[in-house]
């Protein structure tokens, strides 16, 4: 470039620069506990609830397997050498089995709690993405940052309540 291009060019870049941080100075900043505003919600209770209420047999279940376990243990422990050989098998293989019973048992409801949990945090988050879309576009933000992805922030910029009353609002309980 020429000795006079160069300066023009400089000008130019600062310019444009300021104009760009001008702009960013300007804009409208959001603040969201994506996760604290979902499960906050009337919805995500009730669901709590209801999986609760569904998988408590089950976990009903396995806590009175363990507990016989417990005592086969104790009968073990405060027999010993009191019981033929064949009843201490019996009772070692009764736990053995038991014990087996209890880990398929807990793997079994691990998965299903898993799977109902995740496919609850799948709909109502699709649901929840959308009131916090308007949300932000009627408040006229031009950025929302999830507050786990934040180092500081004013309390002000905070919508987490705002987007979960305004999700209990679109979507209230039937």
């Amino acid at each position: 470039m020429s000795g006079h291009r160069l300066p023009r060019f400089l000008l130019l870049c600062a310019g444009a620069m300021l104009a760009a941080g001008t702009v960013f100075a300007q804009a409208k900043v959001g603040i969201i506990n994506t996760q604290k505003s979902l499960l906050d919600t009337a919805e995500m209770k009730k669901a709590q609830a209801a999986m609760e209420a569904t998988f408590k047999p089950r976990q009903d279940a396995l806590e009175k397997l363990q507990r016989e376990i417990q005592v086969i243990q104790q009968q073990l422990q405060t027999m010993a050498g009191k019981l033929t050989p064949q009843a201490e098998q019996e009772l070692q293989f009764n736990g053995q089995r038991k014990q087996k019973d209890v880990q398929r048992m807990t793997e079994d409801l691990q998965a299903d709690v898993d799977f109902a949990r995740s496919d609850i945090l799948r709909k109502a988050g699709a649901a929840m993405q959308d009131v916090v879309t308007k949300l932000a576009e009627g408040k006229g933000l031009d950025v929302l940052i999830d507050v786990s992805n934040t180092v500081y922030f004013k309390p002000a910029l905070d919508i987490t309540a705002e987007a979960t009353a305004a999700y209990d609002k679109a979507h209230p309980l039937k």
